[in-house]
């Protein structure tokens, strides 16, 4: 394989384009993600200490797109039933350990189908990640699947082939994952490269998951091929969000792990993600609504109406004189 050029958000700066918007709220963020349309093109990581029922509620009733983590697997089935009695969609994540192939079976048998699925696996290119996405799409196949996570393009294709509706593109970029420490594998410090390459390669949708340090790294990752952004430190510090509040020195944080954290597994072993402390940001709905109007601004920048402007611009690479990272 041929050396790449690489690069990662704090290296792009996109260029901008002749405005034709009066106003940055004349901007249309939403994007159409499989069988819905979402108010922005982001969704909070499926992780514990970021997403849990009450959350994907309000979410779900907000027009906002969320993947249920898969931590608590029995109780997926009655998740799946309370958000189709509520009438709102649901979305959970399964694995690929023997168990998980009952839980299709299950959902079948109770004529729930979930409108999302995400196969969470770390290292989502795996024979055993397409035996489960050929198992969902023959016994749910009104499921719109999202398969992962993923580094390179011929992981998206093969993903693809065996019936994946989106592929998650990140290996081990995010602020609580240490994989790049722990194995010398990953996408920490290209994951934008990763993600231009392989959506390059997709014939359908990728989510960009991980290394989202900032709301302008967002536009970052529709211009090079995203249509979802995955976000796990820049939502966790919320009233809603599940972590412990911490307070220390006179300031608030909220606790936010890693999903192969120690704290997650309950005991050191296989150990490729870790516990920090983020600062305390309030109610998510604000933080949700400033990255739909930093979005609007951006597509005001590009030159458009709508996200596929910010796909057609220009960039240039500064190799980090933006900031150093972290």
């Amino acid at each position: 394989m041929a050396i790449m050029d690489t690069f990662d958000y704090d290296d792009i700066q996109l260029i901008p384009n002749k405005c034709i918007i009066k106003s940055r709220h004349d901007a249309d963020a939403s994007i159409q993600f499989g069988p819905r349309r979402f108010n922005i093109p982001v969704v909070p990581a499926n992780m514990e200490s970021v997403i849990d029922e009450p959350l994907t509620i309000w979410l779900a009733q907000n027009n906002y797109f969320y993947v249920m983590h898969r931590f608590q697997p029995e109780k997926r089935l009655g998740f799946v039933k309370d958000m189709h009695a509520k009438n709102l969609f649901a979305s959970i994540s399964v694995g690929i350990k023997d168990a998980e192939y009952t839980f299709i079976d299950e959902l079948k048998g109770a004529d729930e189908t979930p409108e999302y699925i995400t196969i969470d696996v770390a290292h989502g290119h795996s024979d055993y990640v397409i035996n489960m996405i050929k198992y969902i799409k023959e016994n749910l196949p009104e499921a719109f699947v999202i398969a992962g996570n993923v580094a390179t393009p011929e992981a998206v294709r093969d993903l693809e082939n065996a019936g994946a509706d989106a592929t998650k593109v990140g290996v081990g970029p995010g602020k609580a994952c240490i994989t790049k420490l722990k194995t010398g594998f990953g996408t920490g410090g290209w994951q934008l490269a990763a993600v231009r390459l392989c959506g390059k390669a997709a014939r359908k949708p990728i989510i960009a998951d991980g290394g989202i340090r900032h709301n302008g790294d967002i536009a970052k990752s529709i211009r090079f091929g995203a249509s979802m952004v995955m976000v796990g430190s820049l939502l966790a510090g919320h009233l809603e969000s599940p972590g412990n509040m911490i307070k220390l020195d006179g300031k608030q944080y909220k606790q936010y792990w890693g999903s192969a954290s120690e704290v997650q597994k309950g005991a050191y072993r296989n150990v490729e993600g870790k516990q920090m402390l983020v600062p305390y940001r309030g109610e998510i709905k604000d933080t949700l609504l400033e990255m739909q109007e930093d979005l609007q601004s951006s597509i005001s920048y590009a030159g458009g109406r709508d996200l596929e402007s910010i796909r057609k611009v220009d960039y240039v690479v500064v190799k980090n004189s933006i900031m150093n990272g972290d």
